[in-house]
């Protein structure tokens, strides 16, 4: 599994997460088979903690899978997939980057195709999205509003 950094200390995000204000975190995985799984369990237990359950915790889980899958399939073998997680309220956005260069794009596969749904689906459960390219790495984000 991957390495968890907490990029603050537990009393302060408490402190935060009690207060309303914004929670950060982060996971890096390598880009093998297992990373999918290991950031969906980290995400979903990361927000439970801070308030976010039910049908948000769900579409989140299934989302940083979704993209996490994509780093996987389309980033460098081996390399650190990065997972960032921003707790902000009911609000969570998720950043998922890797070094595989390219823009990534939303696709509409045939309905018997293996793959190639992870964008769309980002797309259409999302409350917002988007795709950031920068020194050779790629970042891919969404957010998912709890209240709306």
């Amino acid at each position: 599994m991957g390495e968890v950094r907490d990029l603050r200390s537990a009393p302060s995000i408490r402190r935060a997460a009690a207060s309303g204000a914004s929670v950060d975190d982060e996971l890096v995985v390598r880009a093998e088979p297992h990373a999918p799984r290991a950031a969906r369990h980290w995400v979903m237990r990361t927000i439970a903690g801070h308030g976010v359950t039910g049908m948000a915790n769900q579409v989140v889980e299934l989302l940083t899978a979704e993209l996490v899958s994509n780093a996987v399939v389309h980033g460098p073998t081996g390399e650190e997939v990065r997972v960032g997680l921003r707790v902000t309220g009911p609000v969570v956005r998720v950043e998922v980057s890797d070094h595989g260069g390219g823009t990534p794009r939303v696709r509409h596969p045939e309905p018997t195709a293996p793959s190639g749904r992870g964008l769309a689906l980002v797309e259409a459960l999302a409350t917002d999205w988007g795709t950031m390219g920068v020194d050779g790495s790629t970042t891919v984000w969404f957010e998912v509003d709890g209240d709306a």
